[in-house]
């Protein structure tokens, strides 16, 4: 695998990518920006999203959801302001993570559970299942640290990274959005954040204690591995007219200084050889 290439430059923290209608996109999440890259190299802000904006997704119609990290909502972007779909306060009281949107529009947001960033002790959290709506229920519990999320092309399975648990884990989806058949789909040897997945049905995992992504298939066979320049990977969206392009969330930060806003990050990419598919 070849080197990487910094493509953006100047951000803070860069999470939650996802490629929309030729560009993409990601959560400058201690800037408070959701912003674009297009394939020429143009960036731009999309929307201004003061405390801490995470996960993205759409629903059919088009419509961008954006989790709020810091305030724990879902919002929606209409006529350039965001307006709130569901508030999550009362199920969750540390903090939103990254989210994935169906095909029906529903809306599956991780939580926190503790604030890893400050060393607070292991707290088991949920996803949240957020119905169009803005009905809110719990369609999971238990998950260690519950990071990034993605659904299968056809719509069966969602896999999710458990990040303090080090491995990914796989549900049922059933036509109504519960889930059930909870099972390891991947035990791993890093830390996992932002996930995709390929064509053929392999996770592209970003690591950032060891600074790389790390592509593997289900029982946890490593495929590949790509090394960034950054100090920490976080999140990965294959992207690209192709969907070839591996790209790959990156920062220099601790746990520490990120908890403070204190982050320098970069978009890098790298050519691989599996198409992105599934959901986001």
């Amino acid at each position: 695998m070849g080197e990487t290439t910094i493509v953006l430059d100047a951000l803070v923290f860069p999470e939650c990518p996802r490629w929309h209608d030729g560009k993409l996109w990601f959560s400058d999440v201690h800037a408070h920006q959701v912003r674009t890259l297009a394939p020429d190299g143009t960036s731009a802000v999309e929307v201004d999203a003061p405390l801490q904006p995470a996960g993205l997704g759409w629903r059919p119609d088009g419509t961008l959801l954006v989790v709020k990290m810091a305030e724990r909502r879902l919002m929606r972007l209409a006529g350039g302001e965001l307006i709130e779909v569901a508030d999550l306060n009362a199920m969750e009281d540390v903090s939103l993570n990254d989210m994935v949107v169906d095909a029906s529009g529903r809306a599956y947001v991780g939580a926190f559970g503790f604030d890893i960033n400050i060393g607070q002790p292991l707290k088991p959290a949920s996803i949240f299942l957020v119905q169009p709506d803005g009905t809110a229920s719990v369609a999971a519990n238990d998950l260690l640290f519950p990071n990034g999320i993605v659904i299968t092309p056809d719509g069966r399975t969602l896999i999710v990274a458990e990040t303090a648990g080090r491995r990914l884990t796989a549900f049922d989806v059933a036509t109504d959005g519960s889930l059930s058949g909870r099972r390891v789909w991947a035990a791993l040897d890093v830390f996992p954040d932002g996930i995709c997945l390929d064509e053929e049905g392999a996770v592209w995992v970003a690591s950032p204690v060891t600074g790389e992504c790390v592509r593997v298939r289900e029982g946890g066979e490593v495929l590949e591995r790509v090394k960034v320049a950054a100090r920490g990977a976080y999140a990965c969206m294959l992207g690209g007219e192709d969907r070839r392009t591996l790209y790959m969330c990156t920062a220099t930060t601790t746990g520490p200084e990120l908890a403070k806003g204190i982050s320098v990050g970069w978009i890098e990419s790298v050519h691989v050889e599996g198409a992105g598919v599934g959901l986001p």
